[in-house]
């Protein structure tokens, strides 16, 4: 089974981001795209150079004024590192996208695997890959030294007939269990088929079918440039918030307050 056969989280994706560049309305001269499917990617940026995830990017500084890091950062083990290189890859005001699966991803298959192997052996172990949160995500970007840094998320929902034929799909994926403390052994037969039935009892819907869950985390920063905007210096504002509101402002004594801590 072929990526082609389960393509649908990178094709919704994809549109995604070919959106969100309609809405900066600026044309990219020298794109890049971090992905490990181009035969996907390749399309939603015309003219983009694909290059292939790893711990080193093929990037030359300062060659582009857009990369996109394509359902790939999930699985680096420096996410900051990932970015910081992205970012070092473009231009001054250049644009850094990135989409990659977020923490509420496949909750349903990680509880029903949880509960069934507690169940069987009385003991626990990673089966799915634990991923980052909205906030952390965004933070990420701060990190790496991007200006105007927006996080947010997508949630998609997928329906299957069991959890064998979502298994099916997540292998086709290429997003099967890579976790180093995972369990080397064969996993026994029963716990997939309490598992199986766990699922079918918690998630399933009026026609029996199961839900899974796919979160993708949609990252937007600048390469810093003077033109941008930047945030007011502290104390700098010329007009009240009371004024702004139309409110009564009431300046507090600082005795008043300093009796109250004291209280």
């Amino acid at each position: 089974m072929r990526l082609r056969e389960a393509d649908f989280i990178h094709r919704n994706a994809a549109d995604e981001i070919e959106e969100r560049l309609r809405d900066v309305n600026r044309t990219f001269t020298a794109p890049a795209i971090v992905t490990a499917h181009p035969e996907i990617w390749a399309d939603a940026v015309p003219g983009a150079v694909c290059v292939p995830p790893g711990e080193v990017l093929d990037l030359r500084p300062g060659a582009h004024d857009l990369v996109v890091h394509a359902m790939a950062l999930h699985w680096a083990d420096d996410p900051v590192g990932q970015i910081v290189q992205c970012r070092r890859a473009l231009v001054a005001d250049g644009l850094f996208l990135a989409a990659g699966f977020g923490g509420e991803t496949l909750n349903e298959l990680r509880t029903a695997l949880a509960e069934a192997e507690i169940a069987e052996t009385g003991g626990l172990s990673p089966r799915v890959a634990p991923m980052a949160e909205v906030r952390q995500m965004g933070a990420l970007l701060q990190r790496a030294g991007l200006a105007l840094p927006v996080a947010d998320a997508l949630r998609m929902t997928a329906s299957y007939g069991d959890i064998f034929a979502l298994m099916r799909d997540l292998r086709a994926m290429g997003e099967t269990n890579a976790l180093v403390e995972r369990h080397k052994t064969p996993a026994r037969r029963s716990l997939f088929a309490r598992a199986a039935a766990i699922y079918q009892d918690r998630f399933a819907d009026d026609t029996g079918r199961i839900r899974a869950t796919f979160e993708v985390i949609f990252l937007t920063g600048w390469a810093p440039h003077e033109s941008q905007q930047k945030p007011l210096r502290p104390g700098s504002a010329q007009t009240r918030l009371a004024e702004a509101l139309n409110a009564t402002h009431v300046q507090d004594n600082p005795v008043t307050a300093l009796d109250r801590a004291d209280d």
